[in-house]
């Protein structure tokens, strides 16, 4: 059977053997009689041994109220249970009167959901064991395993002195770990007897329904595994019609397979106390003796007490042992918030130093994932590894931390990078952004040592089914394990747990500081934007007045000028007229930014018609320029008025800057997720620099292909942020000089120009600055590609 049919086959085994209800037995052990009595307390049920213990018959019993075996102050002790919670019990002694003699017995009486149950145990004497009887017996134990901080020594001394107690052969002290199996982990044992400490135990052996019977009674006692189960009488309640709950009962009889499973073991009486941790079952106290051994109802009182001051104690030796690595932990964790909080850059504070990330939770490697940016630190798998792991994280894993030592067995494509993820502790910083920390953990090969072959547990039977079945042998034997890591520790999650709370917390902070700081942008810029509009509307009417005054000057007194002054005069004229132009562009520029946009669905082949007519009607050389437009463009909802505005400069400076004799501009647009490859734009496109190809025959010319340029982080040359593919992306493109690389930044600025005023027209380098202010309006973006002396490829949305 290989190990993943063994797992299978082992979940199958557990899932049937947990249906059965090892709580309802219906039987008793025969050292001690039991009664169940109804709320009136009224004897309903008996087990088949009253004659023995009682020299009644059950059928003498049935029907007849409490009073008749005890006296008024017992019956109104065990009437006190009712008013108890469910499973608390009262013990005290009683004496019953038989037919020969006068027996004694400790009586523990408790409450179910359905009734009270009251078991008797023979005792040799109706008194008590004083307090200082139970000191003694008690108070040395505990001083000794008091005195020491050390948790292995600590379980030594438990499993010490608890054989001192009760004089068993063999005294364990069991842990279990994360999927049920377990481990002994401290031995006291007979010389002769060979040791199981080391060795492993398969959840099989003790399943999940007697584990969490372990975790509500603290104490189980079978003085003797041979001895036959005494039946209830009748076998169910007869109000109820249900098996009688024995889940308290100290009586309860055993499983069959509980009996086989250590009668294998050579184990002929069993003591079992638990020990509880934070309300789940960290381990138990297993104690096996060779023999029938019986131990009285006071020392088992003793032993259940010293199990719940081990397990107040086992917290503190647990934090001791961990303490200085928690220390070294949270000393990370302040040094590593302070600096994020103080750093402009977020990916930088978390990976420099790398060591101080993989230190937070004693890691290998590490990544940090914001949205589609993953940036490495360590020994991690390769940078598409880890992308399909994130995206497999994205479906399969719901929490904000996830953790796990084996991740190959939940993620198969993890195999191939096993040795160095296969553990990995997975940090959700964000539910609506794709923000995670991944931290992984190299395979580490583990040698376990088994009480026998666990899989000899699993039994097929004639009908198919997979039954559990005690091993005949618990010698050791080795396994291998595979596919695992170091299993992340409580204080390394708790860790995580720290940094994500501490990163939401400086978010936040840094949210408000940006929306004080947003808000007082957002004042200043309206008050620049009134004070640029006001500004450039009040010097209009002086820059007039001194064109009109120079202009005046040269018409009606040139005369008497000398051809110096007259020149400075025109000087003057033309420097007005530079100037009003600038001031035009700056007005223009801050009407903008006070601007409304009129949203509305624009036919752009209309507006586009309606701009190229402008052009030809003002400058007749615009007639020869080869204007293509490869397919319709879209209808999109815009202010018609501002994009006839980009359409305008943008073909302007396309004709403006071209020193060709054969001048051609081209517009088109790319569709959604076009990639790299214009040539989606119809069926002629074959690819290359955007299908120019294709368009090339069309239009009857050869062209150098630009590089191809789809959105701007394509481009080598400038960083803009990536548009949302979901708006097309419009373009300009033409044949004219193109634009030296280093200012492909620049060209946006306002007041902007590459060349002198005698050059292309002169103007005022404003137009590609109104242009993308415009396109920001509508939340849109600009970018541009070119080669000097092939032309340029202006790129914008309209989101």
């Amino acid at each position: 059977m290989s190990q993943s049919e063994y797992t299978t086959a082992q979940a199958t085994a557990l899932t049937n053997h947990d249906r059965k209800p090892i709580h309802l037995p219906g039987s008793i052990q025969p050292h001690g009689v039991l009664l169940a009595l109804s709320t009136q307390l009224e004897i309903v049920q008996v087990s088949n041994n009253t004659q023995a213990y009682l020299g009644k018959e059950p059928e003498d019993l049935l029907g007849q109220p409490l009073s008749y075996l005890l006296d008024a102050r017992q019956v109104e002790t065990v009437k006190q249970c009712l008013v108890k919670k469910i499973g608390s019990a009262n013990t005290f002694k009683v004496s019953i009167n038989t037919l020969h003699c006068e027996c004694y017995f400790d009586a523990i009486a408790h409450r179910t959901e359905e009734a009270v149950i009251l078991e008797l145990e023979p005792t040799n004497s109706e008194s008590q064991v004083s307090f200082l009887s139970f000191h003694s017996l008690a108070g040395e134990a505990i001083a000794k395993m008091q005195s020491t901080s050390n948790l292995i020594e600590f379980l030594h001394l438990v499993a010490e002195e608890v054989q001192k107690i009760i004089g068993f052969d063999r005294v364990m002290v069991y842990q279990f770990d994360q999927s049920g199996a377990g481990s002994v982990v401290a031995e006291v044992k007979r010389e002769d007897l060979s040791p199981y400490l080391g060795l492993h135990y398969p959840a099989t052996d003790i399943p999940a329904q007697a584990r969490e019977l372990y975790t509500r009674c603290f104490l189980r006692f079978i003085p003797d595994l041979t001895a036959e189960p005494i039946k209830l009488v009748p076998r169910e309640n007869l109000t109820t019609h249900q098996h009688l709950d024995l889940s308290y009962c100290l009586l309860r009889s055993f499983d069959s397979c509980c009996t086989e499973y250590h009668q294998n073991m050579g184990v002929k009486a069993l003591l079992v106390i638990s020990i509880v941790q934070g309300q789940k079952l960290w381990g138990l106290i297993s104690c096996h003796h060779q023999i029938p051994k019986h131990i009285s109802y006071e020392v088992r009182k003793i032993c259940e007490f010293l199990g719940q001051i081990v397990s107040s104690e086992l917290a503190h030796k647990i934090s001791y042992s961990e303490w200085d690595y928690k220390v070294k932990l949270k000393s990370l964790q302040s040094e590593f918030l302070e600096s994020i909080s103080q750093a402009d850059n977020f990916i930088d504070a978390l990976i420099k130093p790398e060591i101080r990330l993989l230190d937070l939770v004693s890691a290998s490697g590490a990544a940090v994932c914001l949205d589609n940016e993953i940036t490495l630190v360590g020994t991690t798998p390769n940078l598409n590894e880890v992308r399909a792991l994130i995206e497999w994280a994205d479906t399969q894993v719901s929490d904000n931390l996830f953790s796990t030592d084996s991740l190959p067995k939940l993620y198969p494509k993890a195999l191939i990078f096993k040795d160095t993820a296969s553990g990995l502790l997975l940090l959700r910083i964000s539910k609506v952004r794709r923000y995670y920390i991944l931290w992984f953990r190299p395979e580490v090969l583990q040698t376990i040592h088994w009480a026998g072959n666990p899989k000899e547990s699993i039994q097929a039977q004639a009908d198919g089914s997979l039954t559990l079945s005690p091993r005949k042998s618990f010698e050791q034997w080795q396994q291998t394990v595979r596919l695992t890591s170091l299993p992340w520790k409580a204080c390394e999650l708790d860790s995580a747990i720290a940094l994500n709370n501490a990163i939401v917390g400086i978010v936040l902070s840094k949210a408000d500081e940006l929306a004080k700081i947003n808000l007082e942008l957002e004042r200043s810029n309206q008050e620049l934007a009134s004070f640029a509009y006001a500004a450039s509307h009040d010097l209009k009417e002086p820059l007039r007045g001194i064109y009109n005054f120079s202009t005046v000057l040269l018409e009606d007194y040139g005369r008497v000028l000398d051809d110096e002054g007259i020149e400075c005069l025109q000087t003057v004229v033309s420097l007005s007229v530079r100037m009003e132009t600038l001031i035009n562009a700056l007005l223009r520029l801050s009407q903008l930014g006070q601007a409304q946009l009129r949203l509305q669905a624009t036919d752009l082949n209309q507006l586009l018609t309606e701009v190229i007519e402008v052009f030809r009607a003002s400058r007749q050389d615009f007639q020869l320029v080869d204007i293509r437009i490869p397919r319709p463009l879209p209808t999109v909802l815009c202010d018609r008025v501002l994009v006839n505005e980009v359409f305008s400069n943008l073909l302007g400076n396309a004709f403006k800057y071209n020193d060709k004799v054969e001048q051609w501009v081209e517009i088109g647009y790319l569709d959604q997720g076009a990639g790299g490859d214009e040539g989606d734009e119809g069926d002629e496109g074959d690819g290359g620099a955007g299908g120019a190809g294709s368009r090339a025959k069309r239009g009857n010319f050869s062209f150098s292909p630009l590089p191809p340029a789809p959105c701007p982080s394509a481009s080598p040359h400038a960083q803009f942020p990536i548009p949302n593919l979901e708006s097309p992306i419009f373009y300009v493109r033409d044949n004219g000089i193109g634009i030296p690389l280093h200012h492909l930044e620049t060209i946006f600025r306002l007041f902007k120009r590459l060349h002198s005023q005698e050059k292309y027209g002169g103007g005022a380098g404003a137009g590609l600055a109104i242009v993308r202010k415009i396109v920001e309006l509508h939340n849109g973006q600009i970018w541009v590609e070119s080669t000097v002396g092939v032309g340029s490829m202006f790129y914008f949305t309209l989101e």
